[in-house]
């Protein structure tokens, strides 16, 4: 029975392993997955799809209009016999059958600009549904980032407990031994229960960075989410030198938005083409075939109907011909929509000026900013070393008995302070070299 019970114990275990066990995400799996998952990227595919079918659809409009129609009449009293026009008083049926195409020969080029519209309009949706990713991603990273800088500030927090604990420890035997006096076990508990309330807080403040990258990447079913310990190498410092022209005009050859907005331009260029190719003549060629069956007509020999296959041979009409329309007046409505088209491509290129700008007005803030940031880590990580010997050393006078454990935890604050104000400018200057590299044309996440 013990072995029994030793095998299903064992084979429950087998089965909890894969629940228990989490998936350990890196950067690019957190983009990836956040983009196939995300449901404002499925519109934008939908939107793709549909510029696409636009696209065709102006293609085909090339090809000739080919359209057939069948009819049944039944006639009663009074009426128009539709075989030989007499006014009879019979009741009768007939049948009709029209088969016509058409085909645009001339339309002021409306057509093949329309072609090149379409095209242009769906190449930009396709830019506007890549932009979206990209922006996508750069929501996720700043998430991934946030999660590395709570790490950090929760790995200072718990150390700072340690600290606090092994001081506590030392207070409470110098008690125990009668060396102090109460109020220093009273302090020394002081400071140890506000570095576990900062340990607390650092905790929830990681989970909330946590939900909010399950949120971006639309993770289910999960409360919290890991990371790959290789993901992020906060002591990485790129020491190159860029400048705001270099960056933005490398830019300007990639990015998806400032790519839309140039086909957009093209665009209205074309739509403004169609709109003057409606002030043209239009030349169309035309041909059709009709005929019909009708009760009424009898054969006069027999005076029987006519059988309806001989009906549907004699009966058949076929024409065709050549259909020109000259514009002439149409309430102005033709300069209108040229007017109309005008401003639209005048609001297109300005779209595109503002785009621009404010990539450029982007990019160099990035510059200054990483400046500034390389400076700012430089003087951060002088003045933590300096805090650090600083609290080492009243470390030590505290356990001599040469200073309180109010200086002590004063030399405590301004290390912590020290390391946070580090990492934070350690992963604002990651952050800041991760979106200048990608404006640079340089490699920062794969998306599939």
């Amino acid at each position: 029975m013990n072995i029994k019970i030793k095998h299903i114990l064992f084979l429950l275990l087998l089965v909890s392993l894969p629940s228990s066990a989490q998936q350990s995400w890196s950067l690019d799996e957190c983009i990836n997955y956040a983009i196939t998952h995300n449901l404002e990227l499925k519109n934008q595919e939908y939107t793709v799809a549909s510029s696409k079918e636009t696209h065709k659809q102006a293609v085909r409009n090339l090809l000739p209009s080919i359209n057939g129609s069948a009819s049944y009449d039944v006639r009663y009293g009074r009426s128009v016999d539709p075989n030989n026009n007499n006014i009879i008083d019979t009741d009768f049926f007939s049948n009709n059958y029209n088969l016509n195409s058409s085909l645009d020969i001339f339309r002021g080029f409306q057509r093949i600009n329309s072609i090149k519209a379409t095209k242009y309009i769906y190449k930009a949706v396709q830019e506007d549904a890549q932009q979206q990713k990209y922006l996508l991603a750069f929501r996720v990273m700043s998430a991934f980032y946030d999660i590395r800088f709570f790490q950090g500030a929760l790995k200072i927090a718990k150390e700072q407990v340690s600290i606090s604990d092994t001081n506590y420890s030392f207070v409470k035997k110098q008690l125990e031994l009668g060396l102090i006096a109460q109020a220093d076990m009273y302090e020394a508990e002081s400071v140890l229960l506000t570095d576990k309330l900062a340990v607390t807080q650092a905790e929830n403040q990681l989970a909330a960075a946590k939900l909010n990258l399950i949120q971006e990447m639309n993770l289910e079913n999960v409360s919290t989410i890991t990371l790959k310990a290789d993901a992020l190498d906060l002591k990485k410092v790129a020491d190159t030198t860029l400048q705001t022209n270099t960056v933005y005009s490398k830019a300007q050859t990639f990015l998806p938005s400032i790519k839309a907005g140039q086909l957009k331009v093209k665009a209205a260029q074309k739509q403004v083409a169609i709109a003057k190719g409606g002030l043209y003549p239009s030349l169309s060629l035309f041909a059709g075939y009709g005929t019909g069956y009708y009760e009424t007509n009898v054969d006069d020999i027999t005076n029987e109907i006519i059988s309806f296959k001989n009906q549907i041979r004699d009966n058949a009409s076929r024409s065709i011909g050549l259909s020109m329309n000259i514009p002439i007046s149409n309430k102005w409505s033709g300069r209108s929509e040229i007017k109309q088209q005008k401003i639209a491509l005048q609001q297109a290129e300005n779209n595109l000026k503002i785009q621009e700008q404010e990539l450029y007005k982007l990019i160099q803030q990035l510059v200054q900013e990483k400046n500034a940031l390389e400076v700012e880590n430089l003087q951060s990580l002088k003045k933590l070393k300096a805090q650090e010997l600083s609290f080492s050393i009243a470390q030590k006078k505290y356990e001599k008995e040469m200073i309180s454990a109010v200086e002590l935890y004063q030399a405590k604050v301004l290390y912590t302070t020290a390391q946070n104000e580090n990492l934070q400018v350690q992963i604002r200057l990651k952050v800041n070299q991760s979106t200048l590299d990608f404006y640079n044309g340089l490699p920062v996440f794969t998306i599939n």
